[in-house]
């Protein structure tokens, strides 16, 4: 009978194992189809809002706009995901950012660009969402690698998404942004009919508000350093496609595939190395690596004359990139219980869209200025950051230990 009762646990944890792998599979595929609509946006918006013969400053503005909305709506979202679920959250948040993609994709004018790009904002909660909806599908000892299996669902969507954009932009700026609001659609409806909630998922009574949040010192301290990751990467990601248009004339096609190769780059990192690495080295030690990596790929930067050599120092940030980002969402996640884990990745992920509020002004206004001094100012952001990660645990699972 004992050796009954073993095989019945057997089979049994075998099919919950692949019914998890399942529910993932699905969830990663409409992330990437989701990201790759917001990937063919990121090439085409500097030379549509260029077309209308503004400033750096402006176009930081306007990238700001749609991030302070996501700064104050993901929280909201990932609050909402623990009271009412993941998956309806998500069937929500595909169904705007489809609505606002179309809006800019008929915007007559800067005003309708500059209402769509907020709209969108509002809805773009897919990244904490789906980090919680890992989170409750997976343990402490296989999180981290799943986290970087998002980032390498991301990379993927950044890496198709430029690449459409950079092909639709010659048949006219507004062609890219239609068809991204097509493929939402597309993916609103493969969601419903696919995406399941998650069975561990613990639907709360009562939202935690993210000041509660906060006061745990080790998310507090985390969601510091994303905040001082993110504006750094936020300087490059504003003033790229200005640099190159200023400087070597490089128009939306090859700023595209240059965006294409960045991605292809940290999706490989994502989604190949970093399980290995986080085992061997620690989550901690992951992100110092990292940060030091893109502080000094950053400060090379302004000194790179021909494209050839400005590849290597955006290769090497996209390699730094790729490492920090899924260690720190492994980390956080870890910190979380699960009836928490929505509000504390909308907490965590809002700091990210805190900074794309907050940084891309700076950097138009740095850039109009003097082309390199965005990229100084993202080191020192690093260096910064890197005070901020010396109170992590080393790894996952060793929160404990960091607080005592």
């Amino acid at each position: 009978m004992g050796q009954d009762h073993l095989t019945a646990f057997g089979v049994q944890d075998f099919k919950g194992f692949m019914q998890t792998r399942r529910s993932l599979a699905v969830l990663f595929s409409i992330i990437v189809i989701d990201l790759v609509g917001f990937g063919i946006v990121v090439p085409v918006l500097p030379f549509l809002v260029d077309a209308f013969d503004v400033s750096a400053a402006t176009l930081g503005l306007l990238v700001a706009s749609y991030a302070a909305m996501q700064f104050v709506f993901a929280p909201i979202w990932g609050r909402l995901s623990d009271r009412i679920g993941r998956r309806p959250v998500m069937l929500m948040t595909i169904a705007g950012s489809s609505g606002a993609l179309l809006m800019a994709g008929v915007s007559p004018s800067l005003v309708w660009i500059s209402a769509a790009r907020i709209l969108g904002g509002v809805f773009a909660a897919d990244r904490s969402v789906a980090s919680a909806y890992i989170s409750d599908a997976t343990d402490e000892s296989e999180r981290t690698r799943w986290m970087g299996v998002l980032g390498a669902s991301f990379a993927v969507g950044f890496t198709l998404g430029p690449a459409i954009g950079g092909l639709l932009g010659p048949y006219g700026y507004h062609v890219p942004l239609l068809v991204a609001a097509g493929m939402a659609a597309v993916n609103f409806v493969w969601a419903a009919l696919v995406l399941r909630e998650p069975e561990t998922h613990v639907v709360k009574s009562e939202p935690d508000d993210h000041r509660a949040v906060l006061a745990n010192p080790l998310i507090k301290r985390i969601c510091t350093a994303n905040l001082l990751l993110s504006l750094a990467v936020t300087q490059l990601e504003t003033v790229f496609a200005f640099l190159m248009m200023a400087k070597f004339d490089y128009d939306l096609r090859a700023v595209a595939f240059i965006l294409v190769g960045i991605a292809i780059v940290m999706g490989g990192v994502q989604g190949g190395g970093i399980r290995a690495l986080a085992a061997r080295f620690g989550e901690r030690k992951l992100l110092w690596a990292g940060a030091i990596l893109m502080m000094l790929a950053f400060l090379a930067i302004p000194f790179s004359q021909t494209v050839p050599i400005l590849l290597v120092p955006l290769l090497v940030s996209a390699v730094g990139r790729g490492i920090c980002q899924p260690s720190m969402l492994g980390l956080v996640s870890s910190f979380a219980t699960p009836s928490t884990r929505g509000v504390v990745m909308g907490t965590f992920t809002s700091r990210a869209s805190l900074a794309r509020a907050i940084g891309p002004l700076p950097a138009g206004l740095l850039f109009d200025q003097w082309m390199g001094a965005p990229f100084w100012l993202a080191a020192f952001l690093l260096v910064a950051m890197l005070t901020y990660c010396t109170g992590l645990p080393a790894r996952v699972g060793a929160s404990q230990d960091a607080e005592e």
